[in-house]
């Protein structure tokens, strides 16, 4: 905080959605000449869960501008930093306070299969220590969990739920409302999606995507790697049936918001 008035301030955050390879696009795209990492994190959590922190606390997680002189000197292009929180895309409040205090801000969300995301994300979240029901009785006891959580998170700037951030799974999947309330606040120009398994069948063509976004020279890594995968075993296929079923109108409302047709819906 001390050095914080010399820092940068973000260009870019990673918005989400959570297990859908934020990780791996971040670590990639911070590999690149011109950007530069957060400093302590690659997510910083300021818009979600720390909100009641000041500005020159968030300010202080990022690099030098010192330190980007330099790197612009030695590239001869604009050096960027950013970060990558997740839970950005899913906090109801994340929009407008990210739309208010980083007016420039470039925002970039990867989407995946919203049945093997929530699939995923209980896996990690069991076995980070956050979880101890099984898929099936989580997924039951969403509802109960989720009830009044959203409005806490709209009026309480201090409060953080555990159950909102750790255990909505099948609500972390419908995409389209998350996205059409960050597009509100933010703008759509500003707001790049990607689908993560064309991303990932094509990161080079992605990342081409990615660098014209945020005004960086193009550049190739020699791999892109996916980070963070935790093995589970099959989902069972009447469970899978039922949450594509559920999920099905979403991915619609998804499609005509995005003018594609998701990669798990082709």
């Amino acid at each position: 905080m001390v050095t914080s008035a010399a820092r940068m301030n973000p260009d870019f955050l990673i918005v989400g959605a959570q297990r859908c390879g934020t990780t791996s696009l971040y670590r990639t795209l911070v590999e690149h000449p011109s950007v530069l990492p957060a400093v302590l994190h690659k997510g910083v959590h300021y818009f979600d869960t720390a909100y009641t922190r000041s500005p020159r606390w968030y300010r202080g997680h990022f690099p030098l501008q010192a330190t980007a002189r330099r790197t612009s000197m030695r590239t001869g292009s604009r050096t960027i930093t950013g970060e990558a929180s997740p839970y950005y895309m899913f906090h109801p409040a994340a929009p407008d306070r990210i739309a208010n205090d980083l007016p420039d801000v470039r925002l970039i969300a990867l989407l995946r299969d919203p049945v093997e995301r929530a699939y995923s994300a209980h896996t990690h979240e069991l076995a980070r220590g956050f979880e101890s029901l099984s898929f099936e009785e989580a997924l039951a006891a969403e509802d109960a969990r989720m009830a009044g959580e959203e409005i806490r998170l709209l009026t309480d700037p201090g409060f953080v739920s555990h159950a909102h951030q750790h255990q909505a799974y099948v609500g972390r999947g419908r995409y389209v409302e998350q996205l059409e309330r960050m597009a509100a606040q933010v703008g759509r120009e500003r707001l790049l999606v990607l689908d993560a398994d064309d991303f990932f069948a094509d990161p080079h063509a992605g990342l081409a995507d990615v660098q014209r976004f945020l005004g960086l020279p193009q550049w190739q890594p020699a791999r892109v790697e996916q980070r963070n995968a935790r093995p589970r075993a099959p989902m069972a296929a009447e469970l899978r049936s039922r949450l594509e079923a559920d999920f099905e109108p979403w991915d619609e409302r998804l499609a005509a918001w995005w003018g594609r047709t998701p990669s798990w819906r082709r």
